[in-house]
């Protein structure tokens, strides 16, 4: 029985170690294109336009009049870290420093894994989930940022300052990590990881608002997206061209977006209903009164989620944010997210099939593309439904434990006894 106990870990180790060399490589041979994927080439953006960004943010100029350039400041970094394998090209410096970003995710979330109260179900996930997605997972910068948004998730129930730090430098490279802060425990932890992270995006945008010209340009060029055709909205227009709807979809702002008559309402609604996700956020935190261990993370998954099936856009590469947050989550063996999490890892797998594989017919509204489309986003708008209910019984509505009745005291017994005797 001592042996076993001994080698279990050990040999468990070994057998995700062994996995995840496997099934990166393949991600490897498909992102070198040795083995082609159906569908449109997903590492274009990395051969074309990462690395005219990379040549533009070597001079210290920011591609402030390209309209693809939609992202904070801080993107600059992953475009730029190539720069840091001189030995390789930049795709492929790219694709190796996506890997190592996926590495350093896997050994998070093993180290977190066998801590006392924890679990590796959260490095389980991870493994299984980004081959599923496919070479985009590695095509894209979102990896990078995912990897800094994974290690303050699982630094802020020890390290406050820590987690507040690294949402400030994720939420530079894209914004969607500053959604972590939602669920920190009320008082000393929200006022250390909250200030720490004010402060740093305050001098962060001061720095780039004096030596950085054009870093801010991703505000203006955001607010022009329109519909994708890959988001929730996008549902309405793909059913009404199959009845004649005069729009079209075309390139618009670096994604296939939906143009022609009530488009821009559809894209007003996604904005109402992030505003409203936000105002039930607030709301859940203001009557939330039990903080586990894994609430900090349960509440950014569910933060992350509703903020994905609200937005104008879908983009296949999100997956990567929603897998790393609910991979997190795992890995507490308090988080109640596991229902959830197993829906994203569904919504994973067809995400894939809807970009690239079958990508033409999502583009043409075929009943094919009309299909795969809404499996995966019934997926995940389950997946969201179902993290904030969970979320809500556990901190708000769910009865507090009731505490243990006391021991009776064996002294007071025994005077019972004699007395009775007497």
């Amino acid at each position: 029985m001592t042996g076993a106990s001994g080698t279990g870990p050990r040999t468990d180790l070994r057998l995700v170690l062994a996995l995840w060399g496997l099934t990166r490589l393949l991600l490897l041979l498909c992102a070198f294109k040795v083995v082609v994927v159906p569908g449109p080439d997903v590492t274009f953006e990395v051969e074309q336009i990462y690395r005219s960004w990379f040549e533009l943010l070597r001079t210290g100029e920011y591609p402030r009049a390209d309209v693809t350039w939609q992202y904070p400041p801080g993107a600059a970094l992953p475009v730029l870290a190539p720069a840091l394998l001189p030995f390789l090209d930049y795709t492929a410096g790219f694709f190796v420093a996506a890997l190592l970003c996926d590495a350093l995710i896997l050994g998070l979330l093993l180290h977190t894994g066998r801590r006392p109260g924890r679990s590796t179900r959260g490095a389980w996930l991870w493994l299984a989930a980004l081959p599923l997605l496919g070479p985009t997972a590695y095509a894209r910068f979102d990896i990078m940022v995912t990897a800094v948004a994974v290690a303050g998730l699982l630094a802020s129930t020890s390290r406050p300052r820590l987690f507040g730090a690294l949402i400030t430098l994720g939420a530079f490279m894209k914004i969607w990590p500053a959604l972590l802060l939602t669920g920190t425990p009320k008082g000393r932890s929200t006022r250390l990881s909250w200030g720490t992270a004010a402060a740093g995006a305050a001098g962060t945008l001061l720095v780039c608002a004096i030596w950085a010209p054009g870093s801010l340009s991703f505000l203006s060029n955001q607010s022009e997206r329109g519909t994708e055709i890959e988001s929730m909205g996008a549902m309405v227009f793909h059913v009404a061209r199959r009845f004649g709807w005069e729009g079209t979809a075309r390139m618009n702002y670096g994604s296939m977006e939906f143009l022609g008559p009530y488009v821009s309402w559809v894209s007003t609604t996604a904005l109402v209903l992030t505003l409203l996700t936000f105002g039930w956020l607030l709301l859940w935190r203001f009557r939330a009164r039990r903080f586990a261990a894994s609430t900090t993370a349960d509440a950014a998954f569910t933060a992350v989620l509703l903020f994905t099936v609200t937005s104008r856009v879908i983009s296949p590469q999100y997956m990567v944010w929603l897998v790393g947050t609910a991979a997190v989550c795992l890995a507490y063996r308090s988080s109640r997210m596991r229902r959830p999490a197993h829906l994203v890892l569904w919504a994973t797998a067809v995400t894939q099939f809807e970009f690239p594989v079958w990508f033409s017919h999502v583009n043409e509204s075929s009943p094919l593309g009309i299909a795969v489309l809404f499996v995966r986003n019934a997926l995940l708008l389950a997946a969201a439904v179902s993290a904030c209910r969970i979320l809500w019984r556990h901190t708000v509505t769910e009865p507090a434990a009731e505490p243990a009745a006391p021991l009776p005291d064996p002294s007071r017994e025994n005077r019972k006894v004699l007395a009775g005797s007497a």
